[in-house]
């Protein structure tokens, strides 16, 4: 939970505020938000924590995710909305950096959360249906899914209607983003494998979430049916 609530926190402040460039073969130069490099390890632990904790503890680090996110965006707009000391020059390389747009920050969030519990979601029901077989399959689908749902919800609720976005370029840019997560996830699977193995033996637990209730609001109820890897 600690790893997960700190990789979402430092990807929206670090992440966020800064628009990188790299020069692709055949492509050119390429502009990309900074935040893409390390949100989507974000649901590497989402998926770890599913897999083998189960869809409960997953709902209780989303929460988690969720209430820091909301805390941090609280805490930015009060410092930056407090008057500068006047010998103090730093106050507009501080709003550049820390100022959040209201509007920008609640897509955020909205997008995480369903984004979140939608890759939890999707992860637990593959591992029934798969038997715990093929992790593969369900770490990348997972992701396809969740990931989808984050930036469909995301950047029209973000930029749609805003000057020099059109629905076009934000269809586009939503697109893009989704790809290169997704590419993300497929990259990482390796580790995803060696994490998620490593914990499986430490703690001797393999949850599958055959009797869970799905819903984000529901409460804890046990981490649903245990069930060893045979």
């Amino acid at each position: 939970m600690a790893g997960f609530v700190t990789v979402l926190l430092l990807s929206n402040v670090i992440g966020a505020g800064k628009v990188a460039v790299i020069e692709l073969p055949l492509v050119g130069l390429w502009p990309f938000g900074a935040g893409l490099l390390f949100f989507p390890v974000s649901y590497v632990i989402g998926d770890v924590l599913t897999e083998v904790y189960g869809y409960g503890a997953a709902r209780r680090c989303i929460w988690a995710g969720f209430g820091a996110l909301v805390f941090m965006a609280f805490m930015s707009f009060v410092v930056v909305a407090m008057p500068p000391a006047p010998d103090w020059g730093n106050q507009a390389a501080y709003e550049a950096v820390f100022g959040q747009v209201p509007r920008i920050v609640l897509a955020s969030i909205a997008a995480f959360w369903a984004g979140e519990f939608v890759n939890a979601f999707v992860m637990a029901k593959m591992k029934i249906w798969t038997g715990g077989r093929m992790l593969w399959t369900r770490t990348i689908g997972s992701t396809v899914v969740g990931q989808g749902v984050d930036s469909a919800i995301f950047y029209p609720l973000a930029f749609l209607g805003v000057a020099g976005w059109t629905s076009e370029l934000v269809f586009w840019v939503a697109l893009t983003q989704w790809v290169l997560k997704t590419g993300w996830e497929v990259v990482l699977t390796p580790v995803t494998y060696a994490i998620i193995g490593w914990l499986k033996r430490r703690e001797g637990v393999d949850v599958f979430d055959t009797d869970t209730d799905f819903s984000p609001f529901a409460h804890i109820r046990g981490r649903g049916a245990a069930k060893g890897r045979g």
